[in-house]
């Protein structure tokens, strides 16, 4: 799955958002299905106390991210 340096900035940019945090994760998720980019954030969301603002625009990242291939 990948998205567009340029969408990745714009989603990591929202007011709220751990900047670094959305980027990272959205930029790192070659190689994963939907299910397991969607499984990761949830259980790194917990692990590591994201924002709400954080997990909304990584998962809004997930769902618009395409299959690489």
């Amino acid at each position: 799955m990948r998205l567009s340096h340029a969408r990745i900035a714009e989603l990591a940019s929202r007011p709220g958002v751990l900047t670094d945090v959305a980027a990272n994760f959205l930029g790192s998720m070659a190689g994963l299905s939907q299910a397991e980019a969607l499984a990761n954030l949830e259980l790194d969301a917990r692990a590591y106390g994201w924002t709400t603002a954080t997990g909304r625009a990584i998962q809004q990242g997930i769902m618009e991210a395409v299959e690489d291939g």
